[in-house]
């Protein structure tokens, strides 16, 4: 017996998309708006740099195949934030800074928005190696 992979409902991406993006879009009054097109939506710093004198990534919201991912650079620059983390959103953690939905739960996106204020709030006091 041969069994086909469950695919995820793609058709509740854009919802899951526009919500994650409110989630950033809240914050994009004191951060550079990167990139703004549908299925990607990207903010950085106006004041920090990478290495090579870019502004420095913070957060996006990104349409791929299988899922929204959602990432926020705080969480890997303050680690412990994710101390914080509920078990329900942790489970949608790939990586240390990235977290992927097919659809997305009211309490998550609660908690995700008091991550992301939280983690923006604290990113702003980080010493870049670099930039010393």
């Amino acid at each position: 017996m041969h069994i086909i992979p469950r695919m995820p409902k793609t058709d509740a991406f854009p919802e899951t998309f526009a919500t994650l993006r409110g989630v950033l879009d809240k914050h994009a009054r004191n951060l550079l708006v990167h990139v703004d097109k549908p299925g990607d939506y990207q903010l950085c710093s106006t004041t920090m740099t990478d290495r090579v004198g870019r502004p420095l990534f913070i957060a996006a919201v990104q349409t791929r195949k299988s899922y929204v991912s959602f990432h926020l650079m705080p969480v890997y620059t303050c680690p412990d934030l994710v101390k914080e983390i509920s078990p329900s959103l942790k489970k949608r953690m790939q990586g240390k800074a990235c977290f992927n939905f097919t659809t997305i739960e009211p309490a998550q996106v609660k908690e995700l928005s008091a991550l992301t204020k939280k983690g923006l709030a604290r990113i702003k006091n980080i010493k870049l190696p670099w930039a010393q």
